[in-house]
């Protein structure tokens, strides 16, 4: 079984539409969320989650801090990996949820693109910290997460639909 499936999902106007939708949607609202942050015109604590602004210039949570141009190749690289898993995504829920995954590798590695110090140093912008959790993230790191999980989870589902499928038309062969 190959890694990348060999049919695309996102064929049609209609699929290709709502896959470019959630990639872009994903990236504006990272985008103005962190403007807001900055701004000062989003703050808050609610107790299980508060606003605190970070400059990180490491990955996800911190990890790698202090190698920034490490973490923006490595995040060119991921971009480079969910563009082309969506290119190749056999079902369109398991697109849809990579392009949450492609919008938020968008949003942060725009940070390390436009954000001082510069190119390939720039820090993203974190805001978002949870009760419990270490570190920060902002809307970017949460669609990436929640992406992935996502279309692991739809390509279960969808692979064992087929397993399914095939077992029955096996038994039916079988039987004439």
């Amino acid at each position: 079984m190959a890694l990348i499936p060999d049919a695309a999902a996102v064929r049609s106007r209609g699929p290709r539409f709502a896959v470019a939708a959630v990639t872009l949607l994903v990236l504006a609202a990272d985008q103005v969320t962190k403007a807001l942050v900055l701004s000062g015109r989003i703050s808050g604590d609610a107790g299980w989650a508060s606003v605190r602004l970070v400059r990180n210039t490491g990955a996800a949570g911190g990890f790698a801090s202090g190698l920034p141009l490490r973490v923006t190749l490595s995040a060119v690289a991921i971009t480079g990996l969910a563009s082309v898993l969506l290119l190749r995504a056999r079902g369109r829920v398991t697109a849809l949820f990579i392009a949450a995954v492609l919008g938020g590798a968008l949003g942060n590695l725009a940070d390390r693109a436009f954000r001082a110090p510069g190119l390939g140093r720039g820090a993203v912008v974190d805001w978002i910290h949870l009760a419990g959790r270490g570190g920060s993230l902002n809307l970017a790191d949460a669609a990436i997460q929640l992406g992935v999980i996502g279309a692991a989870i739809a390509l279960l589902a969808t692979r064992e639909k087929s397993a399914g499928r095939a077992r029955g038309r096996a038994a039916a062969r079988e039987k004439g």
